[in-house]
């Protein structure tokens, strides 16, 4: 019943968002591109790649699952060299991201809305043999399609956020039917699991594992193109560099105004700046220009005429590649905005990084980081600054910070091979 009044009512609700959803859409560009995807409408030659054989049905709603989607199905396909897989993701961003980085094994297609003919629509062509959830979005009818047809559903690097726990509980009766339905969910930390259980997973089926986004094997940073583009700019790599990874609105003009105060003790220090969203690449310009810095696009690189102290990246998928050049890094959306980014990738990359107060979507983890030493945490833009000079001094400190960090990284080291090796006996076991 609760299923069929969602269903009655999923019209009226696209009614209701759709303006703000063409905005956004209308914001990140690129959003005519396979539209019609998300209504389970398919070129011919989206079902011919997916009509060749049963595929695993990958789903990521941005960048940061795609990633980890991408890293997951890597690590599967050495044990299933047969792996065929459907990776669908939400965003232009995350859209572009996938087609851009997967192998020729992997389709990439936009999620499908998830109302009751679409959905069924989206199962008939891509015939999953399992569907895989990265991290969220439990939807009412993928996962009452998946359990009519027999198909074993999984949520992997599970995660449930104080505020998601909270919105659950309070629908309980609405979502526990939901995740009910999932046969295997891996979770990040054991503590993790009776809170999926008192949501209404079976116990049997919570593993605690790790973290596949924490996990460092195999997420080494490639620093050649970063410094080839440095080069070209006539940077040094070895010049220090202050780095501002994933910022979130407001941040930009804060760390422009800690560059500019940390230039005066270091003339040399140059600024990089990767936007969470790089739709606001054109805005963010226009402003750090404003406030004195004399800052180029990485889009425009190679017609830089002249000497800039500020690189704006207007591109994605680069990030983890451009950690490795940096100095100092400071995680974004942790300072004017909440949430936090994610810190692993510039840690992987043996930087030390230094992030604000409001880390909720990591907070085990910063405040593990923060617990052993690992990372830094001034509260405003006035502790940034003495951080930051404190760190850019001494060289001792940021070996030791990142030191710190690796060693709370290993207690989720291996954590992408415990979830393949469930994975695998989740599909054998329904086969």
């Amino acid at each position: 019943m609760i299923r069929l009044i969602y269903n009655l009512l999923f019209p009226f609700a696209v009614l209701v968002f759709l303006p703000g959803f063409v905005v956004k859409m209308l914001r990140r560009g690129n959003y005519r591109d396979k539209f019609g995807q998300r209504f389970g409408f398919y070129d011919d030659e989206t079902r011919r790649a997916l009509s060749a054989a049963h595929n695993t049905w990958v789903h990521a709603v941005s960048v940061g699952e795609v990633m980890i989607a991408l890293k997951l199905v890597a690590s599967m396909k050495e044990s299933e060299p047969a792996l065929r897989v459907a990776l669908t993701t939400t965003t232009t961003t995350g859209f572009a991201l996938a087609r851009r980085k997967a192998p020729d094994w992997i389709e990439v297609i936009y999620t499908p809305l998830d109302f009751w003919p679409i959905m069924r629509r989206a199962f008939t062509l891509i015939r999953p043999d399992r569907v895989i959830l990265v991290e969220a979005e439990v939807w009412p009818n993928l996962s009452a399609i998946a359990h009519r047809r027999e198909i074993p559903l999984a949520l992997v690097n599970a995660r449930l956020s104080p505020r998601s726990e909270r919105r659950f509980r309070k629908f309980n009766l609405l979502v526990r039917a939901n995740f009910q339905k999932l046969g295997l969910v891996c979770v990040q930390e054991p503590e993790d699991v009776a809170r999926w259980e008192s949501l209404g997973v079976s116990r049997a089926r919570i593993h605690p594992v790790g973290s596949i986004k924490f996990d460092p094997e195999n997420v080494q940073p490639h620093p050649a193109q970063p410094r080839s583009v440095l080069q070209t700019l006539g940077i040094d790599p070895a010049r220090p560099i202050f780095l501002g990874g994933s910022t979130h609105p407001g941040e930009e003009e804060l760390l422009a105004g800690v560059f500019q105060q940390l230039r005066r003790e270091f003339p040399n220090l140059f600024l990089i700046i990767a936007p969470r969203h790089v739709e606001r690449s054109r805005a963010i310009a226009n402003r750090l220009r404003d406030l004195g810095l004399a800052l180029i696009c990485r889009s425009d690189v190679d017609a830089a005429p002249a000497a800039h102290n500020c690189l704006l990246l207007d591109t994605t998928g680069e990030l983890r590649d451009w950690y490795s050049v940096a100095t100092l890094v400071f995680i974004g959306k942790s300072l004017t905005a909440r949430g936090g980014q994610n810190p692993v990738e510039a840690i992987v990359a043996d930087r030390p990084v230094v992030f604000g107060p409001h880390m909720e979507n990591f907070a085990r983890l910063a405040h593990s980081l923060v617990a052993a030493g690992g990372a830094l945490q001034p509260n405003d833009e006035a502790g940034l600054t003495i951080t930051a000079a404190g760190l850019l001094r001494d060289s001792d400190a940021r070996v030791r910070l990142v030191r710190n960090a690796r060693a709370v990284l290993d207690r989720h080291r291996g954590a992408t091979t415990r979830t393949v090796g469930l994975l695998k006996n989740l599909r054998a076991s329904v086969a």
